[in-house]
């Protein structure tokens, strides 16, 4: 495994792990009603274990607390 090394602003994490997090919801409940699509459950996960370091990165306290859930009303 190659390690990088990224210097980012709290802001520009901020957008990338929402960026991250929109498209992870797109992959697992979107994507697959489309024709054709082959879901990789190894990719998901890890995705979904980098969002959640990224955001105990930006506020090490939300590491301790539970997941919220992100409601939208039509």
């Amino acid at each position: 495994m190659t390690l990088l090394t990224l210097k980012l602003t709290v802001e520009e994490l901020e957008v990338l792990t929402t960026l991250a997090s929109d498209q992870l919801f797109r992959t697992e409940f979107i994507d697959p009603k489309f024709p054709g699509y082959e879901q990789n459950s190894a990719k998901l996960s890890l995705g979904k274990a980098l969002v959640g370091r990224l955001r105990s990165i930006i506020d090490p306290a939300s590491a301790t607390r539970t997941p919220s859930v992100r409601m939208t009303s039509a």
